[in-house]
């Protein structure tokens, strides 16, 4: 295994592994080494791997549970954890989610148990002019908690915020294209809103992150709701600074691991209906990683050479 940071000197986000076969399963020593890379990177790309559906989730299962659809729907058939994410029309319907991702959010912090990581496993990628299209972003919520002022820290160190699944989901539905419905009663009971603290302490690093985002955080708990919006809107601003930003660009055969907890992300839809975008994402719930036990037995691990 090789571990290669893709940008020396300029943040600490993404890194590129190489020498490893996620088809076939992880030796313990490597799933170490992935923790360790996941903590030091944040955003990891696998390129040029060959899977199916039942070895992308027996690769995310390591890290933890993983969550299905909200709805039931653009899942692979059989395995209701793989999630496709496409804008291909089958017999006039898309077979996946078209617009999943776009604007700046953390997945599943709406979750009472949050995410941990996403996986994401490219299978056909758009292009124009040979260039790749729909880059994701990220932004690093370890510097963006930082770099905040003294005052801010202290203000907020004990406070917490609501998020909420229909927020994003409306924003989403609102978007020209969008063929997302609206939930029905039943689904939103599924995604009630949750609370978190403003500021989580990273199970792998240790360090304080900045556990906010646009797509989901609707409430700052222990503020009146005008406060709330203002100090909500100075911190979307903070942490989508470009210094904290870390662009991926896909390629077919990429599987892309990236951490909830520590960063934000936004996928960019600068593709067509005619450029054909097929992705296959599984999302890990935040289970055993805040769990001692789990994080001690995955650390004695020795490195993987």
């Amino acid at each position: 295994m090789r571990i290669t940071p893709t940008r020396p000197g300029r943040g600490r986000l993404g890194a590129a592994i190489e020498g490893i076969d996620l088809a076939k399963p992880l030796a313990a020593r490597d799933f170490a080494s992935i923790l360790r890379a996941l903590g030091a990177h944040g955003v990891l790309c696998f390129p040029r791997q060959q899977l199916d559906a039942l070895s992308l989730k027996a690769f995310s299962e390591r890290f933890g549970s993983l969550q299905g659809s909200p709805t039931g729907t653009y899942c692979e058939p059989g395995v209701p954890e793989v999630m496709l994410l496409s804008n291909i029309v089958e017999n006039g319907q898309n077979i996946g989610l078209a617009d999943a991702g776009q604007d700046w959010h953390t997945d599943m912090s709406y979750n009472t148990l949050i995410g941990f990581i996403n996986v994401l496993w490219a299978i056909k990628i758009p292009r124009r002019n040979g260039k790749p299209l729909g880059n994701t972003v990220f932004a690093d919520m370890h510097a963006a908690y930082d770099d905040l002022s003294p005052s801010l820290k202290s203000r907020l160190a004990d406070a917490t915020a609501t998020h909420d699944f229909n927020k994003f989901w409306e924003e989403m539905r609102r978007r020209p294209g969008s063929t997302r419905p609206a939930l029905t009663p039943e689904q939103r009971a599924k995604r009630p809103a949750s609370v978190h603290p403003v500021f989580l302490t990273h199970p792998i690093t240790g360090r304080k992150v900045l556990y906010a985002n646009p797509g989901y955080t609707i409430r700052i708990n222990e503020l009146p709701e005008d406060e709330s919006d203002a100090v909500l809107a100075e911190l979307f601003e903070h942490q989508l600074q470009p210094k904290y930003q870390y662009a991926h660009v896909w390629s077919e055969g990429d599987v892309l691991v990236w951490d909830h907890i520590g960063t934000l992300h936004n996928a960019i839809p600068d593709y067509t209906a005619d450029e054909h975008r097929l992705i296959k994402r599984c999302q890990v719930m935040a289970d055993r990683v805040f769990d001692p036990a789990f994080l001690q037995a995955a650390m004695m691990q020795p490195a993987a050479e």
